[in-house]
């Protein structure tokens, strides 16, 4: 057990942290308040390696551990996590086209991918099926060469600007054994993009629905096998989820240094803030709230990198702690702020905004207990 990164994890660290403060922190607070996606900064981290992290090197990924994943999300975040997250989700996308994919598949979209030429979204969430995946109801019938989709996709991040939309649709009968994986790209007749949705944070990367009106799509652009889907489907959550945490964690830390900052330097009655015990005792546990979470994330990354059967197990403990963690460290944070902290002259806001939706998506933290429940009920049986 080695809690020391190695030399190449700390190069990488740097090459990160110099563009995410260069690039990105400057702009971030922009992006949010006017809703730019930063299309132009995302193929610039694309040309370091970020939209590929895990994909193997044959189409143009960097081939980098879970650990390293996880470690260059937490960095990006601490500029933007609204950014930091769309990318996470697209390279959720071209790894489960790594990992799934025929050769033919993999060749022909993950070079794209890769340099950003191809923007991509992930689409499982449905307008009546949330958490409850396995009872989707968009279906892809089998016409010739062809899948014929009528449905519909909620909340789709990248939506209106991804070239490739990886959707899960139901081929077969009820339940989890009856959904497939179909690659649909963009302008495919009978696809259309739904009004942009107005969300409370997450504001540089568009959200909208997606809707299929017999939508032809090619059996080729399957993924997998006919039934595959769901398990497709998990398999990326797994990803997904060390993902958003990670930016949970990147969001948050940024929001301490701001907080340690700023109650060393404002005064009340005569004294820093930072001399009342109450200040020093809030900040102690956020601190220690924070540091837990990250080593729960990273030893979910390892075990995921290393096909641990708890792996799952694992992830959906990280993930809830750390996006529950990072929001109540904003929060604090911002409540250390004061009148300021509510200011949108100050970042802390922002942060909030965004990592709220974290502990909702790729699986609600509700749903992550239930996940760590049934694993430890189930070494009853």
């Amino acid at each position: 057990m080695d809690f020391n990164l190695n030399a190449e994890q700390l190069a990488m660290q740097e090459m990160v942290s110099s563009f995410m403060q260069e690039k990105m922190m400057p702009q971030a607070a922009h992006w949010d308040e006017h809703s730019i996606f930063p299309k132009d900064l995302l193929r610039e981290a694309a040309e370091l390696g970020l939209a590929g992290i895990c994909i193997k090197e044959d189409v143009g990924g960097s081939q980098l551990t879970r650990l390293d994943y996880v470690l260059i999300f937490e960095i990006l975040a601490r500029a933007c996590p609204s950014t930091a997250a769309y990318l996470s989700i697209h390279n959720m996308v071209a790894g489960l086209i790594d990992r799934f994919g025929s050769e033919k598949q993999r060749q022909t979209w993950l070079p794209p991918l890769c340099r950003l030429d191809y923007f991509s979204s992930y689409c499982l969430t449905e307008p009546s099926t949330g958490s409850d995946a396995a009872n989707l109801k968009t279906t892809a019938t089998k016409n010739n060469d062809d899948y014929i989709l009528n449905g519909s996709k909620a909340f789709i991040s990248g939506a209106g600007e991804s070239d490739l939309y990886l959707c899960m649709v139901r081929t077969g009968v009820e339940g989890a054994q009856g959904i497939s994986c179909l690659v649909v790209e963009k302008d495919t007749p009978g696809l259309s993009i739904g009004k942009k949705e107005v969300k409370l944070g997450w504001h540089s990367q568009p959200t909208a629905m997606l809707f299929f009106e017999n939508c032809r799509v090619p059996i080729g652009n399957r993924i997998g096998e006919e039934g595959q889907g769901f398990k497709i489907a998990l398999s990326a959550l797994d990803g997904g989820r060390l993902g958003i945490a990670a930016c949970s964690l990147g969001g948050a830390s940024q929001c301490f240094d701001l907080a340690l900052k700023y109650v060393h330097e404002r005064q009340q009655f005569k004294h820093p803030l930072s001399e009342f015990q109450s200040i020093q005792f809030r900040l102690a546990e956020m601190y220690t709230q924070l540091e837990a979470a990250r080593l729960s994330v990273y030893r979910a990354a390892a075990a995921v990198q290393e096909a641990d059967p708890k792996g799952p197990l694992y992830v959906a403990m990280a993930k809830q702690l750390a996006t529950d963690t990072g929001f109540k460290v904003c929060d604090d944070a911002l409540q250390l702020h004061g009148g300021y902290g509510y200011l949108r002259d100050y970042p802390i806001e922002r942060y909030l905004r965004d990592l709220r939706v974290h502990k909702i998506l790729e699986g609600t933290n509700e749903i992550m207990r239930v996940i760590i429940a049934k694993r430890l009920l189930s070494t009853l049986e």
